[in-house]
């Protein structure tokens, strides 16, 4: 079954005039479909990039902020030093800390809110 319909269209990807012969026709060849088609590809790649990016940013404080007992990392995370800087401040005494064994080093989140009263 023949159509001899003709519809002026636009062309999505290049936005030029051509004429197709169903009403549903988006693009104007098939290259600009293939382009059109790795192009929405390509920012779905890039939204999904982004979304992983900010829930490891948001989950990582958020897991640190809900600990009464935190390690010597996250205390380095929460005051935004080195994790030699908070063992440097153990061993003056400055931050009160408690060996549990070889990289066992725990600290009360209180004693790091003290340091800052």
């Amino acid at each position: 079954m023949a159509t001899k319909i003709e519809v002026t269209r636009i062309c999505e990807y290049c936005g030029e005039e051509f004429k197709a012969k169903t009403t549903v026709t988006r693009y104007c060849s098939h290259r600009c479909n293939q382009r059109a088609y790795k192009k929405k590809e390509r920012e779905k790649k890039i939204l999904l990039s982004n979304m992983e990016t900010e829930r490891v940013k948001s989950g990582s404080n958020a897991s640190i902020k809900d600990k009464d007992i935190l390690n010597v990392k996250e205390v380095a995370s929460l005051l935004q030093c080195s994790v030699r800087s908070v063992y440097s401040q153990i061993a003056k005494g400055n931050i009160k800390a408690i060996n549990l064994g070889e990289r066992l080093t725990r600290i009360r989140r209180s004693d790091i809110e003290d340091l800052f009263e």
